[in-house]
């Protein structure tokens, strides 16, 4: 399998357009230390030649342009067979408006979330006669692309931002919120960019895979808070931080993983400083913070 992090950052990629946090100030300023990033999406393939995209970053025509992998071979082409979702989050499906010019693929995710896509007709512009929509059962493997099996199962997560009521269920584990296992030749990779807690059944789950890529959104709860930028913390957003009891950090350090990868990174979060003490926190912990263009294979 290979695997390319197309964008490694959370909705708004860093620097964030309208921000001039601590980090956002360094990027601005064209510091070395903090590498501009667009929204979170990858790419994985069995072969390299047919690819499956997950989540269509509102950045997706960026990041096709920076990978030749990507880009059309003949008149009219793609080698992006397929999109899979894992949420309903903006910046994980505002790019399919961009993927409106009559390319065929095949859009992959929950009924849940195709459902939303519907309720919003600015989706409609992916004709029905070019893009297939298929509803994905969790927990039942099914294979995007041949010689690529792809299982989703439900993590704890929360219901998208455009989405939300008076009252919002944070935690719970349906079909809004999902990770993916993709498994191909003998290889396992668990790509899970949005989660509010690590449970137990996650824990089994991601048990043993020879890569994880994982949220990494905050550092801490209170990330947003204490950069003055914000009031939610990473539980109100959805999003489990990497310190603390609960944190993914201490919750997965016991497991059996090959490598470990954080993506979907907030513009708030000091692991983007190269050099950090928070950055040397989490390198010493055996975890990989993610780069656009960050490339694996297995």
């Amino acid at each position: 399998m290979q695997a390319i992090v197309l964008g490694s950052a959370a909705g708004g990629g860093v620097p964030q357009w309208n921000c001039r946090c601590p980090i956002c100030e360094l990027a601005w300023a064209g510091d070395t230390r903090v590498v501009p990033r667009t929204q979170s999406s990858l790419a994985i393939s069995p072969d390299g030649e047919r690819w499956l995209v997950v989540n269509a970053s509102p950045d997706i025509r960026q990041q096709i342009a920076s990978k030749p992998q990507l880009q059309p071979k003949s008149l009219r082409d793609s080698p992006i067979a397929a999109i899979l979702l894992t949420n309903g989050d903006v910046d994980h499906v505002a790019g399919l408006l961009s993927l409106r010019e009559g390319q065929p693929f095949t859009l992959l995710a929950t009924a849940e979330i195709q459902r939303s896509l519907r309720q919003n007709r600015i989706f409609d512009v992916l004709a029905p006669e070019r893009v297939r929509r298929v509803d994905v059962r969790l927990d039942q493997p099914l294979e995007p692309l041949p010689g690529l099996v792809a299982t989703l199962f439900a993590v704890p997560g929360k219901v998208p931002l455009w989405l939300e009521e008076d009252e919002v269920a944070i935690g719970g584990e349906g079909e809004t919120t999902v990770g993916v296992i993709f498994e191909s030749a003998g290889r396992r990779i668990a790509y899970i960019p949005g989660c509010a807690q690590v449970s137990q059944p996650l824990r089994q789950r991601v048990k043993g895979v020879d890569l994880l890529l994982f949220d990494g959104t905050v550092l801490e709860d209170d990330d947003l808070i204490r950069a003055g930028v914000g009031s939610k913390t990473g539980w109100r957003m959805g999003h489990v931080p990497m310190r603390g009891e609960n944190g993914s950090l201490k919750r997965l350090s016991d497991l059996r993983i090959g490598r470990r990868v954080y993506v979907h990174i907030n513009n708030t979060n000091p692991v983007l400083v190269e050099g950090s003490d928070e950055r040397r926190e989490i390198e010493a912990a055996g975890w990989t913070v993610a780069h656009d263009g960050l490339s694996i294979s297995l």
